[in-house]
């Protein structure tokens, strides 16, 4: 009967949305950079006489329907010059917008959208982050990276310095939907957490949604971050290159054929391995004779997209991504015994990596009828590989290997369908299809003794699913002050021999107080067939993706949202929102449980439950002149519950963070020099660490024969009270940067400099009990400390 209701609410929506009255003509296209030819998503669309207007959408594309008359068109985006045109509109138009970059991006900030947008928009929740203002922020070794600005905007933090993930709304790191021009991200992170996989000079957009999820989002619990890659520049070849600390990246893009085919190649490459060389080698030589080490750890990321114009109704893109953390250690000894050379040998890799890649066709069936089809491919792997060989003489008496490998690889397609019949409706609708093979941990055993080999595998199978949805959503200005995007997704998941489905109704709305001010309020839910199983607080990628069976069952939330928008004037804004969300089938492991061991199946070490989280998001924001930034700030509760676990009583989750503030700043000084800053603080951790100590048992007598005395002991036992009862110490901190421009004739010249935790704040990365002065106290390990940067 639900089902029943949920096809009637989207047949009405059709119905009501084709209703196309006389005398209205479409204007349709799509917009660009005037300079580069690349496609502006999330511009605005406005018609200043009849107030209609849209955005266009992930593709660049707009259609605009409106009455036969005088039409007074302004286009507009954030850091371009916006457009303006008045003509007579008697017929169908079709036209293409380029708009000129001609504003300094220094003095512009991250905005949800434009002002105006903030308010008008059903879409509450979600932030659009231009890249220029990303590079801007001071950051860690000076390398811009998309996820720590993330981290920067109410409702989303960190883990903890050296912990990869972040966290929206008391979700987990496997909650959020990473798309990489639409393909699926499993893991984001180098260097253990401390930079993304997103190179900077590749990515033309970034999007994150935090709540009131439109339907044609799905398959995680808690956020979307939507990230668009360049598609290379149609009117000139243009490059860009950059070395810092710990980093050196290129960037080169041009057209084929100019204004029809164009292409971008992007790499970078840390050279950690190479500043670590001269330490290594100092450690070798002091093993003495016959002795030698090797040791080293770098990544890499290579993005390239191709990008053709077939028409003005079609358009085909190819994009690859690939990238690897390779981490090394090798030892060898020469020696002789007994009259004959020995030879030790010991190889240790451990790597994980990522390969993308998306073919997508963009095609215009009508005026008012857009479409989207992409085929995907991705690969996630985690390799960790070791290897002991003695030789003597000419022989090899022993080699013994051990390699561990997991991963998760997908292929499949999307077909998207964007029909805007009238202005009062914008309907999307389309689906999805995923082929998912699961390695859930596989242990491979080799040895070669005297000519004698045996080989054994032990671990989980290779796990096949099929995954697909399908969604319709129609965005509907009912009125000038009432809008509603009403929308339905629908997904199953198919894997041995079992079948699973999921009806979400997705709901946002907005009602218009005065012109600086409107209400919002949304309702999703949101179903998650995937699982990720984390073994490793150091950021290691020694995480497990697994899927729903018949013992493990898929992840539920359901997220309420209510917020206010205001603009104070063109400059300031605030946004005001409070969530309620639920998670059902949170999955944990057990007390003790490892996915190194390896007597059972890895559904016989976990424990499911549910969460809960709450909490307030504020957001004020200066947009523009030369000193701009943001205030966020955040309140919340999040919770965990699990019937073996703590009694099966709620406890807090382990980055339950009661307040979280963030404090960003940019001033520029002049055309040539500009500075950022950036604090942070947010409520310490929550750990679980014993409160007390007792003795068990009868006490013994110890002889310390060196000091010549005998001490009394007791066996003691440490009492817990309760999971994740301890708070470690705040995190908070400051950055700054600044950069140093210059134009010369091949074009600009940049320095930057900056100052990570400026003030050497000791920040716990964790906590352990020690001694001082033959007490028992509570100590803690901190990761970094004021750390310079540069980059040219």
């Amino acid at each position: 009967m639900l089902r029943q209701k949920y096809l009637l609410v989207i047949s009405i929506m059709l119905l009501m949305a084709g209703t196309i009255y006389a005398q209205k003509y479409t204007i349709s296209g799509y917009v660009q950079d005037l300079r580069s030819g690349e496609r502006i998503i999330s511009a605005s669309v406005y018609d200043l006489k009849t107030k209609q207007g849209t955005i266009t959408n992930e593709y660049g594309f707009f259609s605009l329907t409106l009455p036969s008359d005088t039409v007074e068109l302004s286009i507009s985006f954030v850091g371009y010059a916006a457009f303006s045109s008045t003509f007579y509109l008697d017929s169908d138009i079709s036209m293409n917008i380029e708009l000129d970059p001609t504003i300094q991006l220094a003095e512009v900030t991250i905005t949800d959208k434009k002002s105006d947008d903030l308010v008008k928009s059903t879409q509450m929740s979600m932030i659009d982050m231009p890249i220029h203002q990303i590079k801007a922020l001071p950051v860690m070794f000076g390398e811009a990276d998309v996820l720590k600005t993330l981290q920067l905007m109410p409702g989303v933090q960190s883990g903890s310095e050296g912990t990869s993930g972040i966290y929206v709304r008391g979700g987990g790191p496997d909650q959020n939907l990473i798309l990489l021009d639409g393909v699926p991200v499993y893991n984001a992170s180098h260097l253990f957490g401390f930079f993304s996989v997103f190179n900077t000079d590749a990515i033309s957009s970034v999007k994150l949604i935090k709540g009131g999820f439109p339907a044609r989002y799905g398959g995680r619990l808690s956020s979307v971050i939507d990230i668009r890659m360049k598609e290379g520049n149609m009117k000139e070849f243009h490059g860009e290159g950059s070395i810092g600390n710990v980093a050196a990246k290129f960037t080169f893009e041009g057209p084929i054929i100019k204004d029809k085919t164009s292409f971008i190649v992007s790499g970078r490459r840390t050279y950690i391995d190479v500043l670590a060389a001269p330490i290594v080698a100092a450690v070798s030589n002091s093993y003495g004779d016959g002795e030698k080490l090797r040791a080293g750890y770098y990544f890499y990321d290579t993005n390239v997209k191709l990008n053709h114009k077939f028409s003005e109704k079609d358009r085909v893109y190819a994009s690859f991504y690939t990238g690897l953390d390779k981490a090394y250690v090798r030892t060898s000894e020469n020696y002789v015994w007994d009259d004959t050379t020995n030879y030790d040998k010991s190889i240790f890799d451990l790597h994980w990596g990522n390969i993308k890649s998306a073919l997508r066709w963009n095609h215009i069936f009508t005026n008012k009828l857009f479409a989207n089809v992409t085929g995907v491919y991705s690969n996630y792997s985690f390799i960790t590989a070791e290897q002991f060989v003695y030789e003597r003489g000419e022989n090899i008496v022993s080699d013994i290997s051990f390699n561990y490998n997991s991963g998760i690889e997908n292929i499949g397609g999307t077909i998207d369908f964007d029909y805007r019949p009238i202005p009062a409706h914008s309907i999307k609708f389309g689906g999805n299809y995923l082929y998912h093979t699961f390695e859930p941990g596989v242990f491979t055993f080799s040895v070669n003794e005297e000519g004698q080999t045996m080989t054994q595998n032990i671990g989980n199978n290779d796990i096949y699913a099929n995954e697909f949805y399908a969604y319709a959503e129609d965005n509907w200005n009912i009125n000038g002050i009432f809008k509603v995007n009403l929308g339905i997704h629908y997904s199953g998941f198919a894997v041995q021999d079992r079948y699973y489905d999921s009806f979400q109704p997705r709901v946002s709305m907005r009602a218009i107080i005065n012109e600086r001010m409107s209400i919002k309020a949304a309702y999703s839910e949101m179903n998650q067939y995937i699982h990720l199983l984390t073994n490793s607080t150091i950021g290691l990628p020694t995480d497990l993706w697994l899927p729903s069976t018949d013992s493990v069952l898929p992840e539920y939330s359901r997220q309420a949202a209510l917020g206010i928008a205001y603009n104070i004037d063109d400059n300031w804004d605030v946004s005001l929102e409070g969530y309620y969300k639920t998670m059902d089938n949170l999955i944990e492991y057990k007390e003790g449980a490892s996915f190194f061991q390896l007597s059972t199946g890895w559904e016989s070490k976990i424990e499911m439950g549910r969460g809960y989280s709450y909490g307030a998001e504020l957001l004020v924001r200066k947009n523009y002149g030369k000193l701009s930034g943001w205030i966020g700030y955040t309140l919340s509760w999040s919770w965990r519950q699990f019937d073996n676990i703590d009694f099966g009583e709620p406890f807090p989750y382990k980055y339950d963070r009661r307040h979280d503030i963030s404090i960003v700043a940019l001033y520029k000084l002049n055309e040539n020099v500009d500075f950022g800053l950036t604090w942070v603080y947010g409520t310490g951790n929550a750990v679980t660490l014993a409160v007390a100590r007792y003795a068990s048992g009868f006490p013994y007598e110890y002889y310390d024969y060196y000091d010549d005395y005998y001490s009394s002991f007791a066996d003691e036992v440490e009492f817990y009270n309760g999971r994740n009862s301890y708070r470690m110490p705040a995190y908070h901190r400051i950055d700054l940067s600044a950069n140093l421009h210059k134009e010369k004739k091949w074009g600009t010249r940049t320095w930057s400099f900056g100052l990570y935790n400026a003030y050497s704040r000791q920040n716990p990365f964790y906590l352990y009990f020690g001694y001082q002065n033959n007490t028992r106290v509570l100590k803690q390990v901190s990761l970094f400390p004021i750390i310079p940067s540069v980059r040219y």
